[in-house]
């Protein structure tokens, strides 16, 4: 009969140290199979997910259709904020030194001089002569004023006179021509084939006392017979009538004749 004995105490330990070798191996397998099958079932599961949201609906076969990748929406591109403005760096205070050298550059006034008592009585002497001149500069525009402004008036009276000794000549002149056409007139004897109202202008020549000098056909009316008359008719006239002044008379006469005239 065979008798197991135990083994030696050396075996022993290799034996353990065997198998806790082996213990740990088998772990390290273990955490490297649940670590590797635990990640691959994570990914399946998460591309059977996408798969099932991303999937087409089935086309005809005839015309295969490629799905298209749905498109995320492109978020809007900001403009960056504009760069804040930068203020002016505020001037820095002039040191004292500079202060004080622009206290010296400015000029000082010039002090006033005192004005002796005869100055100033020259000076106010000039000014009332100054008035005074002015016064009677005034004074003798405001005379030559006066003076002009009546010398105007006379001219204008003067000029109102000659004008109605003018007329009143004229109208003293028309009526002593008037005087002496009427007597002439009253002399006349018309012939009687004359027609229409020709004119006749006679020069008359004549003295003071009225009696004529001279009788001379100016312009004939075109009818001999009616200019022959108005002719004896003149000279029968004589002495003619004198003005009612002297200074109207006028020796040389220029007599205008109508046949029908008033």
């Amino acid at each position: 009969m065979l008798v197991d004995y135990p083994p030696p105490a050396a075996d022993l330990s290799e034996v353990g140290k065997y198998l806790s070798l082996g213990l740990t191996l088998a772990v390290h397998l273990l955490l490297f199979a649940f670590l590797f099958f635990g990640i691959r079932w994570t990914t399946q599961v998460n591309e059977a997910i996408e798969v099932e949201l991303v999937r087409a609906v089935p086309q005809p076969d005839v015309v295969p259709v490629v799905p298209e990748a749905r498109k995320t929406p492109a978020r809007p591109v900001e403009s960056p904020p504009p760069p804040p403005v930068s203020k002016p760096a505020a001037p820095l205070p002039k040191p004292d030194i500079a202060l004080k050298e622009e206290k010296k550059e400015k000029p000082r006034p010039p002090a006033a001089t005192p004005v002796p008592p005869q100055v100033d009585s020259m000076m106010l002497e000039q000014e009332l002569s100054r008035a005074r001149l002015d016064r009677q500069k005034a004074e003798a525009a405001k005379a030559d004023a006066s003076a002009i402004a009546a010398e105007l008036a006379a001219l204008d009276s003067k000029k109102q006179a000659m004008e109605q000794a003018r007329m009143a000549n004229s109208k003293a002149m028309a009526d002593y021509i008037g005087r002496i056409r009427s007597r002439i007139k009253s002399n006349i004897v018309l012939p009687p084939d004359i027609k229409g109202n020709p004119e006749a202008i006679f020069d008359v020549v004549q003295f003071p006392s009225g009696e004529i000098l001279n009788v001379h056909l100016k312009k004939s009316s075109g009818h001999a017979g009616y200019d022959a008359a108005v002719e004896r008719a003149i000279r029968k006239s004589s002495p003619l009538p004198k003005p009612e002044r002297g200074d109207l008379f006028a020796r040389n006469l220029e007599l205008r004749f109508h046949p029908l005239e008033d």
